[in-house]
């Protein structure tokens, strides 16, 4: 326990060993101007200061509503000094406190100040609230300050047009030429920091306008205006949903992840069989030997310069979809295949009905989810699986032997494994079947359906994703919007379920994926539910792939499992008995799933759709690869516009639209 005193006039914050020492010098102070004052729940009660030079401060308080009051507290001081610094004001002691915190006597000198105490060891510093007048003189020297802010803008972007053109009118080649690096460099690094400040020019636009609004209203008794803080990309929920397409949308969901069937090519025939599905034999269907291992895409000189181009030409929180992207950024593979590699623990995924309790299943469904992610990142790869066109399917299944499927939690056996790849047997009678199908079924927006069953368990998931990414500066971010549903029909169980954000960083060096946000696990009939959050990492310090995860029984408020670790790594779970358990993402054995070869396989499966650009990439021909994706998007575009002269829209043929999400055609739940 540390004594901690916040000086509102100075906006500086700093603790002692006690309050006996107060008026020593500090044990540590903290200037609060431009720091992020943000809840954290690593531990209960606990908030985090962030100051603009880099320094953090992790704070607990003794209980929630002290939690509250402190950061609002911050939040206001770090605006109020913020703004004090951005304005030339001569004195902000002639200003003081735009706020007026509870219990603060209004003081007619500016030194007066009021100490509260909170919970016996908790004083706050605040000075004297200025009067309306003085509110009202001071807005408008902020709006006046803006004009001048708004001219400077428009001058530089004048600037900056006139750079651009200068560029762009340089020859081709030569020694200075359009294409030169470190003008192409300059070009897209003007052109974003340009959007970086109107961004920032009108968040400040919109906090003076909450500013006035709250200034005419007449304060309440606990008048404290809370800053909401600007939203920025990086921490802004990329909104999602929906399930695994990030299993392996991990990493495989590049920098330039951009699932947007648009760019990769769509519909290939009206196709008018529609309401007849194909008849997939399970007997055709081999254990897959495709190596999804991708080489690193540090980017060559060559490549960096296209991107650069590509970079130069976005705008910050554009929309990506309709961007058409370079072809040496794609992965081998289709994004419906991606999402199948969400099952590449299937043994684990049938755990969960074998679950004895609610709690239990629950926990193992927990525990599943967590390690479904690593298997789709292979190394430190971020590049982008194809854009399935729409009508595209993918097609496959495994083979689980049925002594590895027991509730997780006493299972050991799947914990670790001394070869990590592991074909087991094929006998059918010793092992459960697990099918799976995914369709694109919408091209804009873009949506992939998929669903997954198992009859001898009587358990399947129906899911659709709909993928949203935006160009956030040098990263790129992906959301997943939509849910997925796991129908355990022997227990009478739903678990809908939400998918994290994806964040490609990195995009000019070398691109890396991490994850980011908070998805919920929900049962309505048992009232169990759970919270897992992806942490991103901190501008500074901080790891990695860190994720926290938390199970509780809402009716009684318990919460009966803890999970932290890392998504690609070591993950501990606590359980309320007091039981641990670690395991190691990287040593779990992975069941490979089962695929009809490509000359088995219809026209419109991911793998033969695909086969040329796949041929092309694998033998290193950037050009040859290109050529057969044009190809696609061009045959794409025509059948789109034939549909539109004739008004005939798309039919799925698996999958058919319910409500605001989609569901497959034949579930189990209804044949059982």
């Amino acid at each position: 326990n540390r004594y901690f005193v916040l000086d509102f006039e100075t906006g500086i914050l700093q603790y002692f060993v006690n309050e006996q020492s107060k008026n020593q010098k500090p044990r540590g102070t903290l200037s609060l101007a431009g720091a992020i004052i943000s809840p954290s729940d690593e531990v209960p009660h606990m908030l985090v200061v962030y100051s603009a030079n880099g320094e953090m401060y992790k704070l607990r308080a003794a209980d929630a509503k002290e939690k509250q009051y402190w950061i609002t507290q911050l939040r206001s001081c770090a605006k109020h000094h913020k703004e004090g610094n951005s304005k030339s004001i001569s004195s902000s002691r002639s200003r003081s406190s735009s706020l007026l915190p509870p219990g603060t006597v209004n003081s007619a000198s500016p030194s007066g100040q009021k100490h509260m105490n909170q919970s016996g060891s908790t004083v706050v510093t605040i000075t004297h609230h200025k009067s309306p007048a003085a509110a009202r003189r001071a807005k408008s020297q902020r709006s006046g300050q803006l004009h001048e802010v708004r001219e400077i803008m428009s001058q530089v972007e004048g600037q900056q047009k006139n750079l651009v053109q200068a560029i762009e009118a340089l020859p081709s080649s030569g020694p200075l030429s359009a294409l030169d690096q470190d003008l192409l460099l300059l070009k897209a690094t003007s052109a974003a920091t340009l959007s970086c400040l109107g961004e920032c020019l009108t968040l400040l636009q919109q906090s003076m306008h909450q500013v006035g609004q709250h200034h005419n209203r007449t304060l309440s008794s606990e008048g404290i205006l809370g800053w909401p803080g600007p939203k920025s990309h990086s921490t802004e929920q990329l909104k999602n949903g929906a399930l695994s397409s990030l299993s392996s949308a991990s990493a495989n969901i590049t920098w330039a992840i951009v699932p947007s069937a648009a760019q990769d090519g769509q519909a290939l025939q009206p196709n008018t069989e529609h309401s007849a599905s194909e008849l997939i034999l399970v007997e055709d269907e081999m254990t897959d030997t495709e190596d999804n291992e991708e080489e690193d895409l540090g980017v060559m000189d060559d490549q960096r310069s296209v991107i650069l181009h590509l970079i130069s030409q976005l705008k910050l929180g554009m929309d990506l979809t309709r961007v058409v992207l370079p072809t040496f950024i794609l992965e081998k593979r289709s994004l419906l295949e991606m999402y199948a590699n969400f099952m590449a623990h299937p043994d684990l995924f049938l755990s969960i009905a074998a679950g004895a309790t609610p709690e239990e299943r629950i926990i193992c469904f927990v525990e599943y989810y967590l390690t479904a992610f690593h298997e789709g990142r292979k190394g430190a790869v971020a590049k982008k699986p194809y854009n399935p066109i729409i009508g595209e399917t993918f097609h496959c299944s495994w083979d689980v032997p049925k002594d590895k499927v027991k509730a997780f939690r006493t299972n050991g056996a799947s914990t670790v494994s001394k070869d990590p790849i592991k074909e087991f047997g094929q006998d059918q009678s010793t092992c459960y079947k697990l099918r799976f199908v995914a369709e694109q079924v919408s091209h804009h927006p873009p949506v992939s359906c998929f669903y997954c069953e198992c009859k001898e368990k009587k358990m399947c998931v129906n899911a659709h994703i709909w993928t949203k990414s935006k160009f956030m500066g040098m990263s790129i971010g992906v959301s997943m919007v939509g849910e997925g549903v796991l129908y355990l029909m022997e227990h009478e169980e739903e678990y809908v379920f939400t998918l994290p954000s994806a964040y490609a960083r990195s995009i000019l060096t070398i691109p890396w994926v991490e994850l980011g946000g908070k998805v919920n696990i929900n049962c309505a009939r048992t009232g169990y539910s759970a919270t897992v959050t992806f942490h991103t990492k901190p501008f500074y310090g901080g790891k990695v792939h860190r994720v926290t995860a938390e199970v509780k029984h809402n009716p009684t408020n318990t919460i009966v499992c803890k999970a932290q670790g890392e998504w690609n790594g070591m993950l501990e779970f606590t359980y309320s008995n007091g039981e641990t358990k670690v395991i190691d993402t990287s040593k779990l054995p992975v069941i490979r799933k089962k695929i009809r070869p490509i000359a088995k396989q219809g026209p419109l499966e991911s793998r033969h759709l695909w086969q040329h650009v796949t041929n092309s990439l694998k033998e290193g021909n950037i050009d040859a690869a290109t050529e057969h994706k044009h190809r696609l998007e061009e045959r794409q575009r025509a059948e789109e516009r034939q549909r539109l002269a004739l008004t005939t829209p798309w039919k799925p043929k698996y999958f058919a639209k319910e409500g605001d999400g989609w569901l497959y055609l034949n579930p189990l739940w209804k044949t059982h």
